[in-house]
């Protein structure tokens, strides 16, 4: 049985299952092992992580009367947070929209060929940024225009293309996605134009400091060493000294920052706590993570899209800013595209777009039976449509499954259309 528990419960004997919180954000090169070695508990303790999972049926139990979680509950918490959302006022746009909207189909195509132009601009500004050289983020003002225009047509097709990538592209596109990510957010909070771009640009430049990261560090192969995690977190903070004197507003030059800093004081690098922390670094925080646990890394394959948002939902209260996850949420749906869902007729859908005011009801793409183990034709629904008897019963792991053209599925356009 999995258990959730505070780290301060654990002792040698116990079967860590997981720690709680993004696999980006702890040293620890493994997950899942036996806590026989009291240098490890002590890591454990000395580290920012405060929550643990255990498996009581591979390692002792907590003792009788210590506070618990089973995945069960945490499970159905998190679902319930996640359904706050739903509940949320919608936004007013301040901007004026005068992009007629566009299908799924047709934006996902154009979306490619911004995600190729940004990849480009970002591999260029890295580059410039090794060399030593100044690195003028004008440059990509264009860029971020057509994203806001393609998730102005479109809201899911930039956001969902931009998460497919592969481990030797994941610092460049990593920077897209989050860009990506940052305007459909700043949108679905009502901000201006002005505040949009402001948004994406620092999604954009957030992680540039990376670029000051020794190579094999930044593409190990494998989890990092605790002297070599130490490096990496370095990066806000070459992010802020390569762009400060580079005319980047303000408010994204704080968000590259601080993008690393949690609510409850535990980030890096100044543990700013709450209100301390700036609502365009509190965003990216937010846009940050969700793409680093949905990307697949050398050493951990990325979680489902839907998934993920579990995950988060547990983190919330200590990482997050609780008012802006749920925009997120709200955002990007309950099950965002991509997402493998079980149907309560026993099929297995990939989710394709998300239903306007139906979080849970979203369109789907059937293409497999579990009863007859079989893949079926593929059919697209609506679960959102009055009279559509399906609906979502379960998420489902990808992993478990290994549909190789899972991302096929859904976009149509191979695994990696640029």
């Amino acid at each position: 049985m999995l258990k959730r528990i505070h780290v301060q419960h654990l002792v040698l004997g116990m079967f860590l299952h997981e720690f709680c919180g993004s696999w980006m954000e702890h040293p620890f090169w493994r997950s899942r092992f036996l806590l026989d070695d009291a240098e490890d508990l002590a890591r454990i303790l000395a580290s920012e992580i405060h929550e643990v999972w255990i498996d009581t049926s591979k390692g002792l139990d907590v003792a009788q009367g210590t506070h618990s979680v089973s995945r069960e509950e945490a499970d159905a918490q998190a679902d319930a947070d996640l359904l706050q959302a739903q509940a949320s006022p919608e936004a007013e746009f301040a901007g004026t929209l005068k992009l007629a909207p566009t299908s799924m189909e047709q934006e996902l195509r154009r979306a490619a060929k911004i995600c190729a132009a940004s990849k480009r601009a970002v591999v260029s500004m890295f580059h410039e940024a090794r060399m030593g050289r100044a690195v003028d983020p004008a440059q990509a003002q264009a860029l971020l225009e057509d994203m806001s225009d393609s998730i102005t047509r479109n809201p899911g097709a930039l956001v969902s293309l931009a998460r497919l990538k592969t481990a030797d592209d994941y610092t460049y596109m990593h920077s897209v996605a989050v860009a990506a990510l940052m305007i459909s957010l700043a949108r679905s909070l009502g901000m201006n134009e002005a505040a949009v771009q402001i948004a994406g640009t620092a999604g954009l430049m957030h992680d540039l400091g990376k670029a000051k990261m020794p190579m094999e560090v930044l593409n190990k192969p494998g989890k990092l060493t605790d002297e070599e995690f130490a490096i990496m977190r370095a990066h806000p903070v070459h992010s802020h000294a390569m762009l400060k004197d580079s005319g980047l507003h303000p408010q994204a030059l704080d968000a590259c920052l601080h993008h690393h800093e949690k609510m409850d004081g535990t980030g890096y690098p100044d543990r700013l706590q709450g209100e301390q922390i700036s609502v365009l670094a509190r965003m990216t925080a937010i846009c940050d993570v969700y793409d680093a646990i949905t990307s697949d890394r050398p050493y951990k394959n990325g979680w489902d899209p839907s998934e993920s948002l579990r995950r988060m939902a547990e983190w919330c209260k200590d990482h997050f800013d609780g008012r802006l996850f749920q925009a997120f949420v709200k955002t990007m749906g309950i099950y965002p595209v991509g997402s493998l869902v079980r149907l309560a007729s026993g099929r297995l859908a990939v989710v394709t777009e998300q239903s306007p005011g139906a979080l849970l009801a979203p369109r789907v793409r059937v293409f497999y039976s579990t009863k007859s183990q079989l893949r079926l034709p593929p059919e697209e629904l609506d679960l959102s449509r009055p009279g559509c008897s399906e609906k979502i019963v379960a998420r489902e792991d990808p992993v478990q499954w290994n549909f190789p053209d899972l991302n096929d599925l859904w976009s149509g356009l191979g695994p990696q259309p640029w």
